[in-house]
C-alpha cells in the first residue's frame, strides 16, 4: 500500500535494517519499568544498552516521526514500557507511558476471533457461503455471495474489491459512515479476481465479517468485541469506538499526517466508523500484547479453530516471508522461528508487533504514518523486541 494511505490496513513491507544507537544512558526499575522520551538509552545487565530504547530514539530523532511508544514481553516474563519524542507537537508535552492509540487492522484479528468463536459454537460455518447470513446482500459485477465463503474473507482471497477512499477520510476525518454505505462503494466496482484464485488484502472483507457477527448473534459488532475478548481477558485500556465517538479517552499522544508541503496535521480527532470491523478499535501497546499473547495461549479459541487461524497462505504484499492465515499473520524473525501479529496504519497511527508461541511479545506504535525507509525501521524495531 501507499504509506500515506489512510487504510485499517497492514503496513507495506518494511525490509529490516540495522539500528542505530542514541549514547546515553538511564536507570532501570524492577517488574513493569517504563523508559522515557529521546532520552536516556535504557541498560541492562553487563552494560549493553537496551536497542529498543535505541530504535525509538532513532524513529523520532533521524526518521522524523513525532513520537514512538513500545511495549516489550521479554523472555523472563516482565513488561517493559518505552516512549519517544513528543506527544504533541504544538506543545511538545511528553509521551504517555503505554498511551491510548488507533491500532488500525489490529482490529481485524478481534474480528477475526469473534467470527472463530462463533464458528466454534456452530453459528457460523467457515466454509459455508456468505450468502447463508447476508442473503442478497453480496451482488455486483463478478460477485456473487453465493460464490464467497466466509473463510475467504478472513484470508482475503475473496476478490472484493477495496471500499476505502483516502481522499475522503483525509478531507472529512470526523465524518461517520453506515457500514452499508462502504459496502455499497465496494460492489460499485468490479471484482479483482474470481474467489479462491489469489490472495489481496482488503478491508471489504472484514466489514462482511462485521456483518456476519451482527447477523448471527442480533448485536453490535463492538458489544460482541467487548464481551467476547475485551472483557474476558481483561484489556482495561481497550474500545471499540460508540457511534460518534471521535476522541480517544484516556491519555495519549496526539497523531499527525503528514501534508504535501511537509507540515503536520493534526489527526486525533477522527470517526473510525470507516474502518469498523477493519479498523476502529482504541488500544494500548501493553493491552496489545496481552491480546496476542492470549490469543495464541488458547485462552480465547478452541484448539480446533485457533490451528484454522493458523493455516496460512502466502501474503508477499506484507512483507518477506509473510503469510495470511485468518485476521492473523505469520512473520519469520532475524534470530529464527516465527512472530504472529497483525499491525495497522489509521491516520495519525501505524502499529506493529505480535507475539511468538514461547510468550515474547511485542507492539511499537509512532504517530504518524511512516514513510519509505522509517517504515522499515518500525519493522525492525519488532524484530529487535523479539530477538534481544
Amino acid at each position: 500500500m501507499n504509506e500515506h494511505a489512510p487504510h485499517s490496513r497492514l503496513p507495506r513491507s518494511r525490509r529490516r535494517g540495522r539500528h542505530r544507537a542514541v549514547a546515553v544512558v538511564t536507570a532501570v526499575a524492577a517488574g513493569v519499568m517504563t523508559v522515557g522520551a529521546l532520552a536516556p538509552t535504557a541498560a541492562f545487565a553487563g552494560g549493553k544498552p537496551d536497542n529498543v530504547q535505541s530504535s525509538l530514539n532513532a524513529l523520532v530523532k533521524d526518521d522524523g516521526l513525532p513520537a514512538a511508544l513500545a511495549a516489550v514481553k521479554g523472555r523472563d516474563g516482565r513488561t517493559r514500557t518505552y516512549t519517544a519524542g513528543v506527544g504533541d507537537v504544538a506543545t511538545g508535552a511528553k509521551v504517555p507511558t503505554d498511551g491510548q492509540v488507533r491500532i488500525g487492522s489490529n482490529t481485524k484479528t478481534f474480528t477475526a476471533v469473534v467470527v472463530l468463536q462463533l464458528v466454534a459454537e456452530g453459528k457460523v460455518g467457515l466454509d459455508s457461503p456468505v450468502e447463508t447470513y447476508l442473503p442478497g446482500l453480496l451482488r455486483g459485477d463478478g460477485i456473487d455471495g453465493h460464490r464467497i465463503t466466509v473463510r475467504q474473507l478472513l484470508q482475503h482471497t475473496s476478490g472484493l474489491p477495496e471500499y476505502v477512499d483516502k481522499d475522503s477520510i483525509l478531507t472529512s476525518p470526523t465524518r461517520y459512515y453506515e457500514p452499508r454505505e462502504l459496502l455499497d462503494a465496494a460492489l460499485a466496482q468490479k471484482a479483482h479476481f474470481a474467489p479462491g484464485t489469489s490472495w489481496e488484502y482488503n478491508n471489504t472483507n472484514y466489514l462482511l465479517a462485521g456483518l456476519i457477527i451482527q447477523k448471527v448473534t442480533g448485536r453490535p459488532l463492538g458489544e460482541e468485541i467487548n464481551r467476547r475478548i475485551v472483557d474476558r481477558i481483561g484489556l482495561r485500556h481497550t474500545y471499540f469506538p460508540a457511534p460518534g465517538d471521535t476522541g480517544i479517552r484516556e491519555a495519549h499522544p496526539k497523531g499527525y499526517n503528514r501534508d504535501a508541503d511537509g507540515s503536520l496535521r493534526d489527526y486525533t480527532e477522527l470517526d473510525p466508523s470507516w474502518g469498523w470491523a477493519a479498523g476502529a478499535v482504541v488500544s494500548t501497546n501493553s493491552d496489545i500484547t496481552r491480546f496476542y499473547t492470549a490469543l495464541l495461549g488458547g485462552r480465547l479459541l478452541p484448539a480446533a479453530q485457533l490451528a484454522q487461524m493458523r493455516t496460512t497462505v502466502p501474503a508477499d504484499e506484507v512483507g518477506p516471508g509473510a503469510r495470511y492465515g485468518l485476521g492473523l499473520v505469520s512473520r519469520p524473525l532475524s534470530c529464527g522461528g516465527l512472530y504472529w501479529g497483525h499491525g495497522g496504519t489509521i491516520p495519525g497511527y501505524d502499529t506493529a508487533g505480535g507475539a511468538t508461541d514461547d510468550g515474547r511479545a511485542t507492539s511499537i506504535a509512532v504517530t504518524m504514518i511512516p514513510s519509505g525507509a522509517a517504515g522499515q525501521h518500525v519493522e525492525a524495531t519488532v524484530d529487535a523486541a523479539l530477538c534481544r
